[in-house]
């Protein structure tokens, strides 16, 4: 993979920091569902977060 210019490196690094919030709301929201559907849906999108924040950052490693 190439090297990342600043601004590419500014945006991934943003992306990662959204995901990460994300994440973290997707799982409040979870914890707070009484409805076992919507706290599966929540829960499934918090992971979904924290696989796509875990992808991004795979990018700085390289």
């Amino acid at each position: 993979m190439a090297n990342l210019t600043q601004i590419e490196l500014q945006n991934l690094k943003h992306l990662i920091e959204k995901q990460g919030i994300a994440y973290q709301k997707l799982n409040t929201y979870a914890s707070q569902a009484v409805d076992p559907q919507i706290k599966q849906m929540f829960t499934k999108s918090a992971q979904d977060a924290l696989n796509t924040k875990q992808k991004l950052m795979s990018f700085l490693n390289n």
